[in-house]
């Protein structure tokens, strides 16, 4: 009965977040459901105290990259560096490279730091214009600014600011830059994988004589209503609701001004992670007041200088051009609060999931399936944020779960825990985008198409090419480690 306990809350968790009800209310309603039919265990001690704790822990350590995560993306999009990023690269590619010119753009903004709905945002118009005049089908550009926002910058480009490379780092005292070499392998093969398969569609639709097509124009604000919204905000650390808050400028910054901010993140973030911490003096950690490491705090503390940094350099390079930043800056804190909560508390649910006895059952089979302890993180990792429609939360209630485990493994054996980084966030950026992810459906309101219209090419160029490259990652870390 425990086991049907921990599937019924799962169940009632998907199917309602489904159908748009608030993941803040549900997941407590799931745990409650998990714990009600296993034996003698006390209800409202495993809501007040152990969802609440689990979800409380998950809000202090991660609060500050959702909260600068957002307000940097809010501020790139009110300044018009976004936009002119995007300007520079289509203008640069040309029609001819349309599909190239989208892809990148997202990318760019994206692995610099910018949340990915703001990313949604600002390109579907201007890839809705490009895709127009260079004749591709309106039903391709969900597929393309999900292949560059959502696969490799997200998951396998090392030193990227996203969450979920940010999320292992504690569990196995990592880096943002864990296995750079195997991440690079990934991004190529999710990359290439993706355009050779746009291109492929592309080329189809011109021989069948399909155009643009008609159909409702981008609205952004369609994103963040209703259902759309409670569905989006447990998928990325930004509120679609605040994207239409703000002021936004009339102008847009010189391209090296655009650009600036973003290599700020990057190499700020590379100097801290490689350089700057390994170099302090923090035997101040491990006083009692603190009690921790810098293995666990050391790459929240990297990402977050840099998002810092980042946002002081927006500020000043484009303070004339932001027609009212306080608006800006509150539409940027606002936009971190739904999300964070939305992910603790999935994160809450899977700490009480993990309490029962009868999830001993579900360790079991995670661990005993055949392939290694790389081919098991990979396939936790990856049903979890197909069932929780949400990389993060998948990948948090899998490590939270199964993390010490991992990490025993790791020492038992000589695996590298970069490796198992890499695989984890890798394996929660495939299954995520599933029909109902947040992200997925947000996307599609953004460029006025349907899932029918589109799907099937998201689900190419963000499942199967992300899939196929967990395999090789496997595969080669299985081979010859981490690198």
């Amino acid at each position: 009965m425990g086991l049907f306990g921990i599937l019924l809350g799962l169940g009632l968790l998907m199917f309602f977040s489904y159908r748009g009800w608030s993941v803040l209310l549900l997941a407590p309603i799931g745990a409650l459901v998990a714990a009600m039919f296993a034996t003698g265990e006390p209800l409202l001690a495993h809501w007040t105290l152990t969802f609440m704790s689990s979800a409380a822990g998950f809000v202090a350590q991660f609060f500050p990259l959702f909260l600068l995560g957002a307000l940097f993306g809010k501020l790139m999009e009110d300044s018009g560096s976004v936009t002119a990023i995007a300007r520079f690269m289509t203008g640069k590619l040309g029609l001819r490279r349309t599909m190239l010119a989208v892809v990148l753009s997202g990318a760019l903004v994206t692995y610099g730091g910018v949340s990915l709905f703001v990313a949604f945002f600002v390109l579907a118009p201007m890839a809705a214009v490009l895709f127009r005049n260079a004749g591709i089908p309106r039903r391709l550009m969900p597929a393309a600014l999900m292949l560059g926002t959502s696969t490799f910058t997200m998951s396998a480009m090392p030193g990227t600011p996203a969450i979920q490379n940010a999320i292992p780092m504690p569990f196995f005292g990592t880096t943002p830059f864990a296995a750079p070499g195997l991440g690079l392998v990934a991004s190529a093969i999710m990359l290439g994988f993706g355009l050779w398969w746009l291109a492929r569609a592309e080329r189809r639709a011109r021989a069948a004589g399909e155009g643009f097509g008609d159909g409702v124009e981008p609205v952004p604000a369609a994103a963040a209503g209703g259902r759309v919204r409670e569905r989006a905000t447990v998928s990325q650390p930004f509120d679609p609701a605040e994207a239409r808050h703000g002021a936004r400028g009339r102008e847009t910054p010189p391209v090296a001004v655009a650009f600036a901010p973003l290599v700020v993140v990057i190499a700020v973030n590379l100097l801290m992670s490689l350089w700057v911490l390994p170099r302090l003096d923090v035997s101040y950690l491990y006083e009692p007041r603190f009690g921790t490491t810098l293995s666990a705090v050391g790459g929240v503390w990297s990402v977050s200088v840099a998002l810092a940094a980042a946002i002081a350099t927006a500020i000043a390079l484009n303070f004339r051009r932001f027609p009212a930043l306080r608006a800006t800056v509150d539409a940027g804190a606002n936009a971190s609060v739904l999300p964070i909560l939305s992910v603790a508390s999935l994160v809450g649910f899977g700490a009480v999931v993990a309490a029962m006895p009868a999830f001993e059952l579900v360790r079991d089979w995670v661990l005993g399936i055949g392939g290694g302890p790389l081919v098991s993180l990979a396939v936790a990792t990856n049903v979890l944020a197909g069932l929780t429609g949400s990389a993060s939360g998948g990948l948090t209630i899998a490590l939270d779960a199964l993390g010490p485990t991992f990490n025993a493994i790791a020492a038992d054996t000589g695996l590298s825990v970069e490796l198992m980084h890499r695989v984890a966030v890798i394996g929660a950026g495939t299954l995520d985008s599933l029909p109902h992810n947040g992200a997925v459906i947000t996307l599609l309101a953004v460029c006025g198409c349907t899932h029918r219209e589109s799907y099937r090419d998201i689900a190419v160029a963000a499942i199967a090419g992300p899939v196929v490259a967990l395999v090789v990652v496997i595969l080669l870390g299985s081979m010859f480690g981490a690198f």
